[in-house]
């Protein structure tokens, strides 16, 4: 499909700002597509220690496609950043208790 440079910027915005959610997001990588007059998204991201995180996405606006297909993917970032934070806090003195 051809892809106009508005909505090249608008996905380039919505990638710019994944790093900030977790930072070890080193690549993403967007393909656009439709099928069927419908507009088909999907994003895959790549972090650190081969971990793969995508997030597929059918709608008939292609903006609303994409909004959705970055909604999921960040929701997947975060439940990944929350599960691998230590959640024990930092450790405390020796004379401490």
């Amino acid at each position: 499909m051809e892809v106009t440079d508005a909505m090249r910027q608008y996905v380039e915005a919505k990638a710019a700002k994944l790093p900030r959610m977790y930072h070890n997001v080193q690549s993403v990588e967007v393909i656009l597509d439709t099928e069927a007059d419908r507009a088909f998204v999907e994003v895959v991201a790549t972090a650190t220690h081969k971990n793969t995180f995508v997030a597929t996405q059918k709608h008939d606006d292609m903006y609303a496609c994409i909004d959705q297909c970055f909604d999921k993917l960040t929701e997947q970032l975060r439940r990944h950043k929350d599960k691998v934070r230590n959640h024990k806090g930092p450790a405390r003195p020796e004379g401490r208790q």
